[in-house]
């Protein structure tokens, strides 16, 4: 009896021992995954700060900051997944490179404005550098702030001070992203997202007034880009407008190219409107294509999907004459476009709105087109029986609005019987024009209770847009910004019991101060806004105090 007494008191100190040993552990491999997990802070202050400058001795503490170039510059070993560095509201004058790295697969660094500060990089600055940003790395999120040029500077190439500064250039790295950005105002190109830098995204970016004259001609396109990658680059809910060249360019000039690198593209839910006007004349406001003669460089498994693009055109009075290109597909006999889907888009242009000039394979469904003609090489012809049209509405200048240049112009029916294209689409003369007022609100995916709202309406009329299926409650607040004047608050109010918002089409044709002359402001037909809404209840805040982390977790151990 007494051993067994024993055995037992042995055998429960030595467990309660063990059990003492096991909680030792759980804390200490508790502590080691805070320490190889937690998610790092930095901060950034403007050099010319007068409370806490940033500098290139900070250690990136909120009271000791790096200048944006150190922060910029970090190694892999101080700086990695998951870890913040955020920039605090300033102007970062300078022309930036960036080389962060993060290291670990899906992950990402961030670089993004702190809270709701305005981030302002200036590159208005004397400098050998080229780009106001410069990217040269991987898993890298930039959100949240401005790119541009500010105060005075030369806009003509030929002037003997003219300096050439684009805004955003991506020159290598794959996967990182670009969120929220406004780049604007730079005389050269606004975004370069160039062939090494697959698995590219931007989102919610505004991209406009870039650009430059040159012998009586704009130069600078609002993005110019370009991928080798098997990965798919995405453009989604963007605006692109008002650039002195073409809106986007999906796009290689090399005529000999060896390899293909114009391929595996999305861009969806994005508005393109009157690129070219600073110029004094329209350009496109997309274009897929290549221009390479040896047809190895071709433009290639690419969708165009819920996109809105427009040009200047008085619908009302059935306005079609002159150059407006919204939409170019090819641009090389030698190197057709190839698995091309243009889906569930609105394209409104001039005479030549919709061109398709040279296309091996393209699905072209559910588009409304506004234009002169359809205009088509007479490449075409070799490839057409590998197209897929249909449920398209076509407003064209007269019923033959499908036209092979040097070769004929075509009714729909004649269309469809001698091609097999188009039998369940529509045609009608522009006179006929009788599109319903086009509402389009998309909320912005990294923005809180922000939309992008584009109206389009053929009377210029005051819209309403509906709100009732985005989650909103009546009461929030709104504010309405018309993207072409983002100084300015275009209008505020409350949000009704419907849930609908007043967009005021009539103030969109205002003369409003653009940067030059020659740049033109929408038509009250069309408008471009931003409706932020926030909530005017005050949340309530408990005055407990509850545990942190610490505390509840050596509860749980049992201390």
């Amino acid at each position: 009896m007494v051993l067994t007494i024993l055995n037992v008191y042995f055998w429960y100190s030595n467990w309660k021992y063990l059990f003492m040993i096991q909680r030792l552990l759980y804390i200490l491999l508790f502590l080691v995954g805070l320490s190889v997990n937690a998610q790092q802070e930095f901060h950034v202050f403007p050099k010319d700060h007068k409370e806490t400058p940033g500098t290139t001795n900070g250690t990136g503490a909120i009271d000791d900051p790096w200048d944006l170039q150190t922060a910029l510059k970090q190694k892999p070993k101080s700086v990695n997944a998951g870890d913040i560095i955020w920039l605090h509201e300033g102007i970062y004058n300078g022309k930036f490179v960036s080389t962060l790295r993060c290291l670990e697969p899906n992950k990402y660094i961030t670089v993004s404005a702190y809270k709701n500060d305005k981030v302002v990089l200036n590159g208005n600055v004397s400098s050998n550098k080229k780009h106001v940003l410069e990217v040269r790395g991987q898993q890298v999120i930039y959100k949240n702030f401005d790119i541009t040029c500010l105060g005075d500077f030369s806009r003509n190439g030929e002037d003997p001070d003219f300096v050439r500064i684009n805004g955003l250039e991506h020159s290598i790295g794959e996967d990182c992203q670009f969120i929220n950005l406004k780049i604007y105002n730079n005389p050269g190109l606004g975004v370069g997202s160039w062939k090494h830098t697959g698995g590219t995204i931007f989102n919610g970016c505004l991209i406009y007034n870039n650009g430059y004259m040159y012998r009586g001609k704009g130069v600078g396109e609002g993005v110019y880009t370009q991928n080798n990658s098997e990965k798919t680059r995405v453009f989604e809910n963007c605006i692109i407008f008002n650039n002195y060249y073409k809106g986007i360019e999906v796009w290689s000039a090399n005529k000999r190219a060896k390899v293909e690198y114009v391929k595996n593209y999305q861009l969806r839910s994005n508005v393109f409107f009157n690129n070219g006007s600073p110029a004094g004349r329209t350009k496109d406001n997309l274009i897929v294509a290549s221009g390479d003669r040896n047809g190895i460089n071709i433009a290639k498994n690419i969708k165009v999907l819920n996109n809105i693009l427009y040009h200047n055109t008085n619908v009302a009075n059935a306005q079609v004459a002159g150059d407006g290109a919204s939409l170019t597909l090819g641009f090389h006999k030698n190197a057709p476009i190839e698995n091309v889907t243009v889906k569930n888009n609105i394209i409104i242009g001039r005479n030549n709105g919709l061109r398709i000039l040279h296309a091996k394979s393209l699905t072209f469904e559910n588009n409304k087109v506004y234009c002169g003609y359809v205009h088509m090489q007479p490449s075409v012809l070799e490839h057409i029986s590998k197209w897929k049209l249909k449920k398209n509405t076509y407003y064209t200048k007269n019923n033959t609005g499908f036209r092979i240049l040097k070769h004929d112009d075509y009714d729909l029916k004649t269309w469809h019987s001698n091609f097999g294209l188009d039998g369940n689409s529509k045609s009608k003369s522009i006179t006929q024009f009788d599109m319903k007022t086009v509402t389009s609100v998309v909320r912005y995916k990294h923005r809180d209770n922000t939309f992008k709202v584009v109206i389009l309406d053929k009377e210029g009329q005051s819209v309403l847009a509906d709100f009732s299926k985005t989650g909103l409650a009546a009461g929030m607040v709104y504010t309405i910004y018309d993207v072409e004047n983002l100084s300015s608050v275009l209008s505020t109010g409350t949000l009704s019991e419907d849930l609908k918002v007043m967009l005021p089409m009539q103030q969109t044709a205002f003369e409003k101060p653009l940067h030059n002359t020659k740049a033109n402001k929408t038509l009250s037909n069309f408008g471009v806004f931003i409706v932020e809404f926030e909530t005017q209840e005050i949340a309530e805040v408990s005055t407990k105090k509850k545990d942190n982390a610490f505390k509840r977790f050596f509860k749980w151990l049992g201390f």
